[in-house]
């Protein structure tokens, strides 16, 4: 038995370690900001330069990695460009975030929903009944109100503030095209559901709008920074724990972040889930 294959099984199927190995260095090189030196992508990777080599060799065959002929140092190439931009392309955030909700659902217990930004404003679009019967009006379809949720101020609180609005118009029956200006109340909602967002990752409901029912909501966002769904995880007031730091705020950001991730945000600096990059 080579290096080529080996004995392990995952799930009755056969692996390659020298893919795994090899692609051990072509992560390095994508989770680096620049070029590396041999000796630092072989000592990412885990590997011994003498070991590295070979694997960079073939990778610069297929184009993947490229050398720099005055540097010596290695980037990714343009075969791994045309990977990562069809992989974005054929992203669908529904699917890439139904496994990860799933997991909360049944790791917490609570009911779990996922909602994309409709013409109405949040729109539910799966969701994951908790362990012990909830009765709350959350079903595949059900438009949630953009300022009284917890789904909605997720939403409300990264979206520009002109598309709030427009949908906010929308809802009301006026012209989305030249939406009325916000009321002060309204106004002052926003701002909140901004800040607040802004400060914990996550928007918060404690007994509204439905009376002994707490939720936490975050939004996920894709490559370009922009919010592509809201996970949104509710249960009974008297199992759920509504403190900024508690348990179930943690893992709502902890599965907005990992859904964000399988969508190709990248987060720079001290940013997170709750803080996009741009507004």
């Amino acid at each position: 038995m080579t290096e080529a294959t080996i004995e392990s099984e995952d799930k009755g199927q056969r692996a390659v370690q020298s893919i795994e190995v090899g692609g051990r260095l072509l992560l390095a090189l994508g989770h680096h900001p620049g070029p590396m030196s041999l000796k630092d992508l072989a000592a990412r990777a885990g590997l011994p330069a003498s070991r590295a080599h070979p694997y960079l060799v073939s990778f610069g065959k297929l184009r993947l990695i490229e050398q720099d002929a005055e540097t010596g140092r290695y980037a990714l190439g343009p075969a791994a460009l045309q990977l990562g931009l069809t992989c974005l392309q054929q992203l669908d955030p529904l699917k890439a975030a139904v496994p990860v909700a799933r997991e909360l659902a049944s790791a917490t217990g609570y009911a779990v929903g996922l909602a994309v930004w409709g013409n109405f404003g949040p729109t539910i679009v799966r969701m994951f009944e908790a362990r012990q019967p909830l009765h709350v009006a959350m079903r595949a379809g059900t438009v949630m109100s953009i300022l009284g949720t917890a789904t909605g101020r997720a939403f409300a609180g990264v979206l520009p503030a002109e598309r709030v609005q427009r949908a906010m118009a929308v809802a009301l029956g006026d012209d989305e095209a030249t939406p009325a200006p916000l009321l002060s109340g309204q106004a002052e909602a926003l701002q909140a559901a901004r800040e607040e967002v802004r400060q914990h990752g996550v928007a918060r409901a404690a007994g509204r709008p439905v009376p002994g029912v707490n939720a936490f909501s975050a939004a996920a966002f894709d490559h370009e920074g922009e919010p592509a769904i809201v996970v949104t995880a509710l249960g009974h007031q008297d199992h759920f724990p509504v403190a900024w730091d508690s348990s179930a705020a943690q893992a709502v950001r902890g599965a907005a972040a990992e859904i964000s991730q399988r969508l190709g945000w990248q987060a720079s600096g001290g940013d997170g889930p709750g803080a996009p990059r741009r507004r």
